[in-house]
C-alpha cells in the first residue's frame, strides 16, 4: 500500500526536473510515495516530467512549476506559487544548474553560472524556508535541502574580487566556483538552521550522462562529454545520491554534510572554510536583495 511507503504524505520540490538527473530524482522520490513539485524551464517538457512522476507506482502525486534560474524574479515568482501550492513542504532539491563555455550576462548583469547555479538556489532556499521549518514537526525527521554540487569544486576558488568574472572568464573556472560556493552555502545554511529541524547537504553526483552544457558546451569541452559518454553514469545512478540525502534515516542527526557515492564524504580544504562560508552568505544576500 501506498500509505507504507516511506515519503507518503511529503512533499518534494526538485529544480531542474524536465530531464537528466533531475526528472531520475523526481521520479524515485515519487516513487517513495511523495508529491512531488516538478521545476522547469520550458512549459511542454516540465508538462511531461509531470506525467512520467504521475506514472510511477506509488506517486503522491505531481505539479508543474516555471522558471527560468538566471532571472531572479522568476526565481521570487516561482517561490510565491509553491508557498500557494503547499502548505507543506518536506524537501527542496537545488538541482537546477548548467555549464556555459563562454561568458552570458543575465538583464540584471549577474554572469549566468554564478547566478543560475549558486544565487537562484540560495535565493530559492531563502524564500522558502520558513515553509519547510514549519513542516518540520510534522515528521519524524528534519525536513532537508539539497543542494547538487560536484567533485568539480576541488578545482574552485571564490575570487570575492571578481565574482562576476569581469576581468576574465573561463568556463571550467567559472563551474567550479559556482560548485564550491554550492557547499560553502550549505554548510553556512546548516549552521544558521541548527535546532531548527530543518538539516542541509550537498551531494556529487558523480559524471553523468545527461544534456549537461548542451547550450554552450564549446569545443573541446563538448568533445570530451561526447567521448566519455559511454562511461558516464546514467542519470538514475546519479540521481541515487540525492535521493539518498533528500530521504535516507541514516542522516537523521547530521547536517551540512557533503555526499558522495550515498554517503558523507570529505570536500575539499576550500569547501571546509567557514570564515568563506559566512563572507559568501553576506555577498550573496547583497546580490540578490540588488536583483528584487
Amino acid at each position: 500500500m501506498t500509505s507504507n511507503l516511506p515519503m507518503s504524505g511529503q512533499t518534494a520540490l526538485v529544480t531542474g526536473a524536465t530531464g537528466g538527473i533531475g526528472l531520475a530524482t523526481a521520479v524515485a522520490l515519487a516513487g517513495l510515495g511523495a508529491r512531488v513539485g516538478v521545476v522547469g524551464r520550458d512549459e511542454k517538457r516540465t508538462a511531461a516530467a509531470v506525467q512520467a512522476v504521475l506514472a510511477v507506482p506509488g506517486s503522491g502525486g505531481a505539479d508543474g512549476f516555471l522558471a527560468d534560474f538566471s532571472d531572479p524574479r522568476e526565481v521570487r515568482a516561482l517561490a510565491a506559487e509553491v508557498l500557494a501550492a503547499y502548505s507543506r513542504l518536506d524537501v527542496l532539491v537545488n538541482n537546477a544548474g548548467g555549464y556555459w563555455s563562454d561568458r552570458h550576462v543575465s538583464a540584471d548583469g549577474l554572469e549566468w553560472t554564478f547566478a543560475v547555479n549558486h544565487l537562484a538556489p540560495f535565493l530559492l532556499t531563502s524564500l522558502l524556508e520558513e515553509r519547510l521549518r514549519e513542516s518540520a514537526p510534522a515528521r519524524s525527521a528534519p525536513a532537508r535541502i539539497v543542494t547538487v554540487a560536484s567533485d568539480a569544486h576541488r578545482a574552485g576558488r571564490i575570487e570575492f574580487d571578481d565574482l562576476q568574472a569581469e576581468r576574465g572568464y573561463a568556463g571550467m573556472r567559472a563551474y567550479a566556483q559556482s560548485k564550491l560556493a554550492n557547499i560553502l552555502f550549505t554548510r553556512e545554511l546548516a549552521r544558521r538552521l541548527s535546532g531548527s529541524g530543518v538539516a542541509a547537504y550537498s551531494v556529487h553526483p558523480g559524471t553523468v550522462r545527461t544534456g549537461f552544457a548542451r547550450e554552450d558546451a564549446g569545443r573541446l569541452f563538448g568533445l570530451v562529454l561526447r567521448a566519455g559518454a559511454l562511461l558516464m553514469k546514467s542519470p538514475e545512478q546519479g540521481a541515487h545520491t540525492s535521493v539518498y540525502a533528500a530521504s535516507s534515516p541514516e542522516l537523521v542527526g547530521r547536517t551540512g554534510e557533503y555526499l558522495a557515492k550515498s554517503r558523507v564524504a570529505k570536500p575539499s580544504a576550500r569547501a571546509q572554510y567557514d570564515v568563506a562560508a559566512a563572507r559568501l552568505w553576506s555577498v550573496s544576500e547583497d546580490l540578490v536583495a540588488g536583483s528584487a
